[in-house]
């Protein structure tokens, strides 16, 4: 009788099971899942926020042109501008700033420092039409395209934005070797400057609006009470590498011109101040140890990132504002037709090696006139607002 009733109540415990199973087993291997799949979203995130190392400019221009005709004044600037774009399409990651799918919508750093790095090839694009010797539409092809909204996904995406404008520079480039193309001597370059030291400038004050102390910015040669309200925590860390990554283009951009514009800047004597400028914006490059970026004050136990970004900027600054001068200045004088004039028997430059010997075939023409690209606009402080607003949505968004 026991067993009897032992075997019922063992069938009625299989038949329940199988009418109501217990499905409790099933969450597990979806939260494996789900915890595997946020670690590798993890790793990417750390991967991509990676920022690439600098290039040579000189092996920069042998892998971009694909003739060995001799090169014109403007081919290392030319090819540095384009390595730089392609840095932006085919680093880890590739383009970030208009993502909406993980990693990538998680990530800021990397989205700031491209918005650093394609305010100053905006900056380049513009002020090439002024200063190449004839007119090229090519040129007015990449400034327009480049001038998009960096933050577009849907067709037509920045990146189609990006690969257009490679194409058009590398029409270009090839013209600066087989067609009557080429850099004037000096023209257009001071103006170039000038929107660079107005860059920088944005940059110092958006660096030290997030400095508590006024006294430490006074140090600076800041005026408190021109910088903007004080930055919001979460995005002290998005202005620090958008200076960062203004700081990695600007090197490679100077590198360029000092190979192209050579006997300019030395019947400038600007020479030496461009190695300091170059020196300095080198120092905004140096490892970062602290897994985020710290804004503690004075000889505390922790540093002020911002501070320190702020300070090498504000010198990268005047030096390159002294620069600007003293390249408007020999314009001015014709110290420059004059150097230019000298170097016109020389041999004309092979790709991959310096430029500081350009050759020229005609006399270089006077100085450009003031068009839009030279003048001391509003332009990069409107993209610093306009992109920053991107920013900062982007960033609250991710704030936990």
């Amino acid at each position: 009788m026991a067993l009897t009733r032992k075997g019922a109540a063992r069938r009625r415990e299989r038949i329940e099971a199988l009418e109501r199973p217990d499905y409790g087993w099933i969450w597990k291997p979806f939260l494996t899942l789900l915890v595997i799949a946020l670690l590798i979203a993890v790793a990417l995130g750390i991967w991509w926020s990676r920022t690439p190392a600098t290039f040579d400019v000189e092996q920069a221009t042998a892998v971009q042109r694909t003739d060995t005709s001799p090169a014109a004044r403007g081919t290392v600037t030319t090819a540095a501008l384009m390595t730089t774009l392609d840095t932006l399409l085919d680093k880890p990651g590739g383009y970030l700033r208009n993502d909406i799918a993980p990693p990538g919508v998680w990530l800021d750093n990397m989205p700031s420092w491209e918005l650093g790095v394609l305010n100053q090839a905006r900056d380049l694009t513009r002020a090439l039409p002024a200063m190449e010797e004839g007119h090229f539409a090519l040129l007015d092809e990449v400034a327009e395209r480049l001038t998009h909204d960096s933050s577009a996904w849907f067709n037509p995406s920045f990146e189609d934005q990006l690969e257009e404008s490679l194409v058009s520079l590398e029409g270009y480039l090839q013209a600066l070797g087989s067609q009557n193309a080429g850099f004037a001597a000096g023209a257009g370059l001071a103006g170039w400057l000038d929107q660079v030291g107005q860059r920088l400038d944005g940059l110092g004050m958006r660096l030290s609006a997030s400095v508590g102390s006024r006294d430490r910015l006074r140090e600076l040669g800041l005026d408190d009470a021109e910088l903007p309200s004080r930055t919001p925590w979460y995005r002290v860390d998005n202005i620090f590498f958008e200076a960062r990554g203004s700081g990695w283009a600007l090197i490679h951009f100077l590198e360029a011109i000092r190979r192209d514009q050579a006997d300019v800047l030395e019947a400038s004597g600007a020479l030496d101040d461009l190695a300091l400028l170059v020196a300095e914006l080198e120092r905004t490059q140096r490892r970062l140890w602290s897994p985020m970026i710290l804004n503690g004050s004075g000889f505390g136990i922790f540093a002020n990132h911002s501070l320190v970004m702020a300070n090498h900027i504000v010198r990268a600054r005047d030096l390159t504002r002294q620069i600007a001068e003293r390249v408007a200045e020999a314009e001015k004088t014709g110290a420059i037709g004059k150097a230019a004039g000298s170097e016109e028997a020389s041999a004309p430059v092979e790709a991959g090696e310096s430029a500081e010997a350009p050759s020229s075939e005609e006399a270089p023409s006077p100085p450009a006139d003031d068009d839009a690209p030279n003048e001391p606009t509003d332009d990069p402080a409107a993209d610093n607002d306009n992109e920053a607003e991107s920013v900062e949505e982007d960033s609250a968004a991710q704030q936990p």
